[in-house]
């Protein structure tokens, strides 16, 4: 059931919107909902200012591209690094069995199966970086399509240095 609004509420909405107080203090402060101080304003023909809103918005917006844009950039350092590791020394290990053993050999570079690994991981990590910066339309593209640009170049070598001819399978 709603609470019905007294005299005295709508007068203190009425003073606090005077003052410049937010729309939603007023609600927090006066116990009257959000909805109910906009409709007693208007009622009183009062808008509040919604520049600085506006302006918070905007600035929020701003610093997720940013974080997303910082994030494509750690996402291509850890897709670098993966890419690398196929042609380090790889460490393989066994352990299990019915004797319970562990066993561990070190190979000069990554095995077949765990290049095709690495590289489907890094491709993932592309397509989610390609993601992160079509999302991106106003603040740091040109440094974005950069990105991109070296990254899909590295993928596409490595994908052709380590393609697996369709008879070896």
């Amino acid at each position: 059931m709603a609470r019905k609004i007294t005299d005295q509420q709508r007068l203190e909405v009425l003073a606090l919107q005077a003052q410049g107080i937010a729309r939603n203090e007023i609600a927090r402060r006066t116990g009257v909902s959000a909805g109910s101080v906009t409709r007693i304003c208007q009622a009183a023909d009062r808008n509040f200012d919604r520049s600085a809103v506006k302006d918070a918005i905007e600035a929020r917006q701003v610093d997720l591209a940013d974080a997303r844009l910082n994030l494509a950039y750690r996402l291509n350092n850890v897709a670098n690094d993966m890419i690398d590791m196929i042609d380090q020394p790889f460490t393989v290990y066994n352990f299990g069995g019915k004797d319970n053993t562990f066993e561990q050999a070190e190979l000069d570079s990554a095995p077949v199966e765990a290049r095709r690994t690495i590289v489907t991981s890094a491709a993932i990590v592309f397509d989610k970086i390609s993601r992160i910066v079509e999302r991106d339309t106003s603040t740091g593209v040109e440094s974005a399509h950069s990105l991109l640009d070296s990254l899909a170049a590295g993928f596409a070598q490595a994908a052709a240095q380590y393609e697996i001819p369709s008879d070896a399978e």
